[in-house]
């Protein structure tokens, strides 16, 4: 469903007194807060009956009404970029590849090229182009921009399905490691806690206790570092059951040990027995370790798993030095 079109929002008590842009995000949650922000910035966005809005953080009263013109999308079409891809397996229907930090799955604004989709535009050819709609060809799951590990792409139409059902259905095994800052309550466990949009700020996902979608996150401590009373960091395996936007970095989060590094969910250590290459660490320490599925088109179970970047290994050791 397209957002585009002329919406007409009216300011209640619940927002009275918050930014235009913020206001406007939780009127229209389809968008996001920097959407709305950057539509008020390139004029698309007018009081009723009075002059256009350029500011985002101009205050809102109740019963202000504001008129948000979204346009429509402009197509996007990636074009091959030669990439090096670090392929784990490939047939004619599908890839498995370890995508390493830093790399952008699709692309979208702020990362118009440059991402995996461009690099497997080269790699699969045209071919790929159609498969799953222009913006996302091949693309069946995502893991965000920091986040490393095992991903499948798929190749041509049926298995692009085959790997969709399998995703819906969550009849696949996906296991993640994670550097968290202290430790979660028990050595394993499972967290079932719905996630959904931040009621306030959209541009994250949060634990609701109404309007979310099921989630649940089974997880178990690899290793404790620091003090046996109160750890200062862990190495966290985590299984998950569903596949929710940010799932294991919310679940790990609303236990109380965020991932080390989260720019949005996590925290900054003021512990002075933190070494600095985990006090310094400028991702989350995520990576997607194993990838169990079913091949759509064989029925071969496949299994693939992939070691933690240099830079999680480097943490991981430093901290085993910490008393």
């Amino acid at each position: 469903m397209s957002d585009a079109g002329r919406h007409l929002v009216t300011v209640d008590d619940s927002t009275a007194g918050e930014r235009l842009d913020r206001a406007l995000a939780v009127a229209l949650p389809t968008l996001t807060r920097s959407r709305v922000k950057a539509l008020i910035e390139s004029r698309h966005v007018a009081l009723a009956d009075g002059p256009t809005i350029e500011e985002p953080s101009r205050k809102v009263k109740t019963g202000e009404r504001f008129i948000v013109d979204v346009p429509e999308a402009e197509p996007a079409e990636p074009r091959p970029q030669a990439i090096d891809l670090d392929i784990l397996f490939e047939d004619d229907d599908l890839v498995v590849l370890n995508k390493p930090p830093g790399l952008v799955v699709h692309p979208a604004p702020g990362n118009p090229d440059n991402t995996l989709v461009n690099a497997l535009l080269a790699h699969c050819g045209a071919s790929l182009s159609g498969i799953g709609g222009v913006r996302r060809p091949g693309i069946v799951h995502r893991l965000d921009k920091d986040t490393s590990g095992v991903m499948v792409v798929a190749k041509n139409d049926a298995t692009h399905h085959g790997l969709a059902a399998l995703f819906a259905r969550h009849d696949l095994t996906r296991i993640y490691r994670a550097v968290v800052w202290g430790a979660p309550p028990a050595k394993a466990g499972t967290v079932e806690a719905a996630i959904g949009r931040h009621p306030v700020d959209r541009k994250r996902m949060a634990v609701r206790r109404s309007g979310g979608r099921a989630a649940r996150t089974d997880y178990w401590v690899e290793r404790r570092f620091g003090p046996a009373l109160a750890p200062l960091a862990s190495l966290v395996g985590a299984r998950l059951w569903t596949g929710r936007t940010h799932q294991v970095r919310v679940h790990l989060a609303h236990l109380g040990c965020p991932v080390v590094g989260d720019p949005v969910y996590g925290r900054r250590s003021r512990n002075v027995a933190a070494p600095p290459s985990l006090s310094a660490f400028q991702r989350q320490a995520l990576h997607a370790a194993v990838l169990e599925f079913r091949h759509p088109r064989t029925g071969r179970e496949m299994k693939f798993a992939s070691e933690m970047p240099q830079d999680m290994q480097r943490v991981v050791s430093d901290l085993n030095s910490v008393k």
